[in-house]
């Protein structure tokens, strides 16, 4: 027996995983809703439920959302993932990070003085967290697929782009595509993305 593991997003939950059942009728598709929301963190409780399945279940696939395909990427869960699934991910947190530092007018000293931000788009920037991400560069070796929407606003296609070379990924873009895939084409195009790839290795 084979089972996916979705990773939600950002105000996510487990209960997305339910879309992805019918597009893998073989595999047993699992949720996983982590209580935590820094990588540090979250990267344990990704490591915990994988290591568990992986005792449980011959192969494993990876669809991670957003953030949480960041999390899942430092959660050292490499050598126990068949394959992996991203959908507008976060590749880059570093340049997230600091893009969204420039959007409030914060500079790393008034960062690092205060430690944490509040800021008036509704995201609480960290010293510690940015500390964290250069600190621990990403290590990914899994064979990846990508989907990215055209209109994703927290990444650039360059940015996107300059991850799927650099780690050997294979890269989607939806021309009408936004980070948040939610609309009944954006959905349509996610489930035809992920029924060709998983044809194409029958």
């Amino acid at each position: 027996m084979n089972a996916v593991l979705y990773i939600h997003g950002k105000g996510g939950s487990a209960t997305e995983s339910e879309h992805y059942k019918p597009l893998f009728p073989d595999y047993e598709v699992i949720g996983l809703d982590y209580q935590t929301f820094t990588p540090w963190d979250t990267g344990k409780e990704i490591y915990h439920a994988v290591k568990e399945l992986n005792g449980r279940y011959e192969n494993i696939i990876l669809i991670a959302n957003s953030i949480g395909e960041f999390f899942s990427m430092n959660a050292g869960i490499d050598d126990m993932i068949q394959k992996a699934y991203f959908i507008s991910p976060i590749v880059n947190m570093e340049k997230l990070i600091t893009d969204m530092m420039k959007w409030a007018n914060i500079t790393e000293q008034e960062l690092e003085s205060k430690g944490v931000i509040h800021t008036d788009f509704g995201e609480d920037i960290s010293w510690e967290y940015l500390c964290y991400v250069r600190s621990q560069p990403i290590k990914w070796n899994v064979p990846t697929q990508i989907l990215y929407g055209r209109k994703d606003h927290l990444t650039s296609l360059t940015t996107i782009n300059d991850f799927a070379n650099n780690h050997q990924a294979s890269l989607t873009v939806m021309e009408g595509g936004e980070h948040w895939f939610h609309t009944e084409e954006q959905m349509a195009f996610l489930d035809n993305w992920i029924k060709k790839l998983e044809l194409a290795t029958v």
